[in-house]
């Protein structure tokens, strides 16, 4: 087990041993007695750390050593569901962009790798949705997404953002790109609470979003607020 490579990973990733707990819903204590390698990791662990880390699963596993419990001889292989991607809460005033790697020795997808699809259901009075686990399937990755770790499609649910954007419409996302003014983004609230609204500005206390139907402006607290992603292209057969 390679610890040295595995904490300089979560450093890059903004993350802590205690968020990747949380991640693979583990206690502290496993983690460290992983990283000592006083504690196997199994194989759908190696594809969740894969996924916080923003790394291939290959990479995992070729620092995990031997130290991956893998599936016993015989036993089919789990099929499923990847797990959830990662939504741990960036400090107050921190953004995810800010710590888009510039780290050339890090592994970066290939431009022909596919990137996940999310999905969300529909609730809320404002016309927010709720994220379900995910993902639940992979599109082809669009060329301005080429490289780019951590990149995945959500689907639109509702009519919030009619006519730029339909139900079923799948939306491509960048989560390292700052938002822009007039650009639509992809909003994570507390609760697994999602919006894709259009940016306006951020506010000394909120984020100010505009919704197309009805057309109205919206102001979310800024301490409701896990992460604001960018969104980058759409496709409309989804």
């Amino acid at each position: 087990m390679n610890a040295i490579w595995f904490q300089q990973a979560l450093d890059r990733a903004g993350g802590s041993q205690a968020d990747l707990a949380r991640h693979l819903r583990l206690a502290p204590s496993a983690i460290s007695r992983m990283l000592k390698g006083e504690r196997q990791m199994k194989l759908l662990e190696a594809v969740q750390v894969a996924a916080f880390l923003g790394v291939s699963q290959d990479e995992v596993l070729r620092h995990a050593g031997a130290n991956v419990d893998a599936p016993a001889s015989g036993e089919p292989a789990r099929r499923g569901r990847p797990p959830r991607a990662s939504l741990h809460p960036a400090p107050r005033g921190f953004h995810r962009a800010s710590i888009a790697p510039s780290d050339p020795s890090r592994a970066e997808p290939s431009r022909a790798d596919p990137i996940p699809i999310r999905s969300a259901a529909r609730g809320g009075g404002d016309q927010e949705m709720f994220l379900d686990d995910g993902p639940i399937g992979y599109t082809p990755r669009p060329a301005n997404l080429g490289g780019v770790r951590g990149a995945y499609a959500i689907y639109m649910v509702g009519d919030s953002m009619e006519p730029r954007y339909e139900q079923g419409w799948l939306l491509h996302v960048n989560p390292f790109k700052p938002p822009i003014r007039g650009r639509d983004v992809v909003v994570y609230k507390r609760e697994q609470a999602v919006l894709i609204k259009q940016f306006v500005r951020w506010e000394n206390d909120a984020l100010v979003l505009r919704q197309l139907n009805p057309l109205e402006e919206l102001r979310i607290p800024r301490d409701d607020i896990v992460e604001c992603h960018l969104v980058v292209g759409v496709d409309q057969e989804g």
